[in-house]
């Protein structure tokens, strides 16, 4: 008997053991009960936004009370008093404190990767970054009232006309919470480059600094532009430390850094809002709520598609 047919023959008789059966349903049922949950969740978020729609209710048999999907889509006004339901003026606040996160998180996270993978000792990497994963671990409420409590008094401090619930602050805060995933992966994507392209750029006489820009992240810029769409959805999604820090008012901001001294109510504050709020069940406010989730479902998949796109364009295999 040949090597391969004794490989065959042992693969076989393994995969029939009891064990060997036990484990490969239980790992199953773990893979199905993911998928089921993904799947229930989106067929919720979809059947109960269709009822809020005057477009697509009759498709689902629903006769109740409804608002165009185009006046959802293009509104600046949320006022669910007045039954007047723009999204715009939740995805606004929601792109500011986006926008502002990333400008903190980004080089801050890129810069601790490139320490922590390139100029580290060995015993400085082992204690600097599990500390700074620590923080992925700090319950968001507590983000949301460091910075009411902190962040807002040093952001009045240089500009005095601050409200107490502002933009700015939420997105500092959001920043830093992010932080962690964007150095955590592309430390990993770093490190993963191979030594042999940083020894041919000393090689050729190249610095610690002109082979760590220049070799390390553009090998690891797959890694990196991971990080970047992974951590700015988890800023889109962030609910507890905005709804905290940005305050309840909504309002359409415009596209000037003025706004961001402004309060705001992000798409998830504005969630948080409306359970609370005496909303009954059925109504259109209710509704309203799954009309806003599948927005923001649908933002945050078309950047998880994206990242995963920009992976596959530019991942360097070795």
């Amino acid at each position: 008997m040949s090597t391969d047919d004794f490989t065959d023959d042992l693969t076989r008789n393994t995969a029939n053991a009891p064990e060997e059966l036990a484990t490969r349903a239980f790992f199953f049922v773990c893979a199905a009960l993911s998928i089921i949950t993904t799947v229930s969740i989106v067929v919720l978020l979809v059947t109960e936004a269709a009822k809020f729609f005057s477009v697509s209710a009759p498709l689902v048999g629903f006769q109740g009370e409804t608002v165009a999907l185009l006046d959802f889509v293009t509104g600046t006004t949320w006022e669910i008093n007045n039954n007047e339901f723009g999204v715009l003026a939740l995805v606004s606040a929601t792109v500011f404190v986006t926008v502002g996160s990333a400008v903190i998180a980004l080089p801050l996270g890129v810069g601790t990767a490139i320490y922590l993978s390139e100029y580290a000792t060995p015993r400085a990497r082992s204690v600097l970054k599990p500390a700074l994963e620590i923080l992925a671990g700090v319950p968001t409420v507590v983000y949301g009232f460091f910075a009411l409590i902190y962040i807002t008094p040093a952001i009045q401090w240089v500009f005095p006309e601050t409200g107490t619930f502002n933009i700015a602050a939420a997105s500092v805060v959001v920043g830093i919470m992010i932080i962690p995933m964007v150095a955590s992966i592309s430390e990993d994507a770093m490190s993963a480059v191979p030594d042999e392209l940083r020894q041919a750029g000393y090689g050729m006489g190249a610095t610690k600094f002109d082979v760590s820009t220049g070799i390390v992240v553009p090998a690891a810029l797959s890694g990196i532009v991971s990080s970047f769409i992974l951590a700015l959805s988890r800023a889109i999604g962030e609910t507890m430390a905005v709804t905290v820090a940005a305050g309840s008012q909504a309002a359409f901001l415009d596209p000037v850094p003025s706004s961001f001294l402004e309060g705001a109510l992000p798409m998830t504050a504005a969630m948080i809002k409306l359970l609370l709020s005496d909303i009954t069940g059925g109504g259109l406010a209710y509704r309203s709520l799954f009309a806003i989730g599948l927005t923001l479902f649908v933002i945050t998949l078309a950047m998880n598609v994206v990242s995963d796109l920009v992976a596959q364009r530019y991942r360097e295999e070795y």
